[in-house]
């Protein structure tokens, strides 16, 4: 396999997602490739779910607001790895999803997602359904899945 020339990555401002930031600006400085930041953000209609879900972080993905400085932070870590050649964008919706569409538009060759929600101590189906598996279930580019906890 060549090197990768388009790197996406998903964070949504929390520290674990970060460390997947600092994988994928790694990765994307190894290759020459763009880097793609996306951080997500919920309707109004999704806020519910999204406290229930992210509990004391749920504050993260409501709204706008606080995309803009997740995505700034992000940038900087992500500068901080090596990779020149970054991207920010903001996606609405339901992260899974809306990380696998935007992955397709801009012809990721890369998807890089954290590992939160896969250690969950519940049945193997169960992990399917958390962001990163439901991600590397659906995308069509290469994923990788970083361990972000210790």
């Amino acid at each position: 396999m060549g090197a990768y020339r388009t790197v996406l990555v998903g964070t949504d401002g929390s520290d674990t997602s970060l460390h997947a930031v600092d994988r994928a600006g790694g990765l994307a400085a190894e290759s020459g490739a763009k880097l793609i930041i996306a951080t997500g953000y919920l309707t109004h209609e999704d806020d519910t779910r999204a406290a229930d879900v992210l509990k004391d972080e749920g504050y993260m993905v409501r709204g706008k607001a606080p995309i803009y400085a997740n995505l700034r932070r992000a940038r900087v870590r992500a500068a901080a790895a090596g990779a020149t050649d970054i991207e920010e964008r903001s996606i609405e919706g339901a992260p899974v999803q809306a990380l696998v569409n935007l992955a397709e538009e801009v012809h990721a060759d890369l998807l890089v997602v954290g590992d939160v929600g896969l250690h969950a101590r519940r049945a193997i189906l169960a992990r399917l359904f958390t962001v990163p598996g439901a991600v590397a279930i659906r995308a069509k580019s290469d994923v990788l899945i970083v361990h972000t906890s210790d």
